[in-house]
């Protein structure tokens, strides 16, 4: 574990400043880069606890407010009133705003003196997770962790083609995360998962756990501890062999 620091910072994407928790190393020197993609419920004390949780690993990560648009600042819990409100505000992203954003948050790494630009991977939950694949495309991206993300094979932000569409695109390596009680994600959809990263010859790796949706989240009563930490040890593996390399 190394010693962290974290801040309040802003993403510029053309007139949008984006608010994004960055989390980095104190030590001097070039890291590889996180990206954390948030659930429904924005940029919260999970999600923050997650990025430094990653600097610690020795990386810098940056958790990017995917709501900026039209609820800057937006955090709150897991109450059935906090589901619905996060999930009107996940239907008024698109997919082509938040490759963007992406894309702006990249490029904010890369002026970062403590960055190596050219290891950069992902991890994102619940919504968070369809995020993260979907950004898989971007040329960029090394390294994908996507955990419990609903929709993959049915839709994707804004309408159009589902974003298990854009498999064929993706260049990086993809870990994606299940719990097979989840009432969201079939484990059909799942096997669709696999199905389409086999086919078009991803590195990829499907983890399932005898878990429900959220099951990383400390902070829902759906947590599952043991899961969680396998999942962790799966995701610091991704980032070693994958992002580490690129040096």
């Amino acid at each position: 574990m190394v010693e962290m620091t974290s801040r309040w910072v802003k993403v510029v994407n053309g007139d949008l400043l984006i608010d994004a928790y960055l989390a980095e190393p104190v030590a001097a020197g070039r890291y590889p880069a996180v990206i954390v993609f948030q659930e429904i419920f924005g940029v919260n004390a999970h999600i923050r606890d997650v990025t430094e949780r990653i600097a610690r690993e020795g990386y810098v990560a940056i958790a990017p407010a995917l709501y900026q648009r039209f609820a800057p600042g937006f955090e709150t819990g897991y109450t059935a009133a906090d589901i619905d409100l996060g999930r009107q505000y996940k239907n008024q992203t698109t997919a082509e705003e938040l490759l963007s954003d992406t894309q702006a948050t990249i490029a904010y790494l890369r002026g970062l003196e403590k960055v190596d630009g050219d290891a950069i991977g992902t991890i994102g939950f619940c919504f968070g997770g369809h995020v993260a694949y979907l950004v898989a495309q971007l040329p960029d991206i090394k390294a994908t962790a996507s955990f419990y993300g609903a929709g993959i094979t049915t839709m994707t932000p804004g309408g159009g083609l589902p974003t298990i569409e854009i498999t064929p695109k993706i260049r990086g390596t993809l870990y994606a995360f299940f719990g097979d009680r989840d009432q969201s994600i079939p484990m059909e959809q799942v096997k669709q998962i696999e199905t389409a990263l086999r086919h078009h010859g991803i590195r990829h790796h499907i983890f399932i756990y005898p878990a429900d949706h959220g099951f990383f989240c400390d902070q829902r009563d759906s947590y599952d501890a043991a899961a969680a930490r396998d999942a962790w040890e799966q995701v610091k593996n991704l980032f070693n062999t994958v992002l580490r390399q690129q040096h």
